[in-house]
């Protein structure tokens, strides 16, 4: 098959190697993508094309910022050829109402699947993460599983795939963004070792899963914004649930701030966590 992964990154890179090693031709757009990105991308097979030709694929997996998930399957919809009917899953981190909306943009001829992906960005074929489908064409995307990925389909309809992700989403985030909040304001009030130390004695799994999980999520924090802010949809927002989801939002943009150096958050928290390894 030809299958298109648009604006690939790391996830949409690593997914596309798979997709190669399984003998697909896997199309991308590079165009004002970033040197790193691009490298990544053709060190996956990943073959580098105008947007527009994305479009022409046989099936699309749509695996880019929730912020511009629309954006993405509007410019893609606009493309696709006359008596074209790919397949379009939609991947992204989005709230089940957003992926209504990317599928009522695609034209009817567009077989179209909900989606979700549950796991970190595979370095291997060997270990890939969990795609979720739902939604009229989850069918046709278990045909995956013959091609090197992990696909389950949910009944439910669209929405439900992108649902579970939310849940998922907001459990991990959400509870790293509460702990590297209470670990800096430890750290602020001096208390810093005697709270490592009282972990270490009664919340030892907690802790052991702070030092590993926390470190890796600082170059990731700006991505995660736009799904903090799809999980607060999600919640209601007339919920006062809803609410803790939107600071999680504020919380990763400050920390993607400081991980750009315009603050001093990020190393409170590998000061917390370096007890552990004196």
């Amino acid at each position: 098959m030809r299958i298109a992964v648009p604006l690939a990154g790391e996830m949409g890179a690593g997914i596309g190697a798979v997709l190669v090693q399984n003998g697909h031709t896997v199309l991308t757009c590079l165009e004002g993508r970033s040197t790193a990105t691009q490298d990544r991308a053709k060190a996956a097979g990943l073959q580098d094309v105008p947007f527009a030709d994305l479009a022409t694929a046989d099936m699309i997996l749509s695996i880019v910022p929730p912020s511009v998930a629309l954006e993405i399957a509007q410019r893609l919809a606009d493309a696709v050829p006359p008596q074209a009917t790919p397949l379009f899953i939609d991947l992204n981190a989005i709230n089940p109402d957003t992926a209504r909306q990317v599928e009522a943009t695609l034209p009817g001829r567009v077989r179209f699947a909900d989606g979700s992906i549950i796991g970190a960005a595979p370095k291997s074929a060997e270990k890939v993460p969990r795609f979720y489908v739902s939604g009229p064409a989850a069918n046709d995307a278990l045909a995956l599983n013959d091609h090197g990925l992990d696909v389950v389909a949910l009944e439910g309809g669209t929405g439900a795939a992108s649902a579970i992700k939310m849940c998922y989403g907001a459990l991990t985030k959400g509870t790293a963004a509460l702990t590297s909040a209470i670990l800096m304001a430890a750290e602020r009030q001096g208390i810093g070792p005697a709270l490592h130390a009282e972990l270490a004695d009664s919340q030892p799994a907690r802790l052991a899963s702070a030092e590993t999980f926390l470190p890796t999520i600082y170059a990731k924090a700006y991505r995660w914004v736009a799904e903090m802010e799809q999980i607060a949809g999600f919640l209601g927002k007339d919920r006062a649930e809803s609410g803790m989801w939107q600071s999680a939002a504020a919380f990763f943009e400050t920390m993607a701030e400081d991980f750009e150096g315009k603050r001093e958050d990020v190393g409170a928290i590998d000061r917390f966590l370096a007890r552990g390894k004196e």
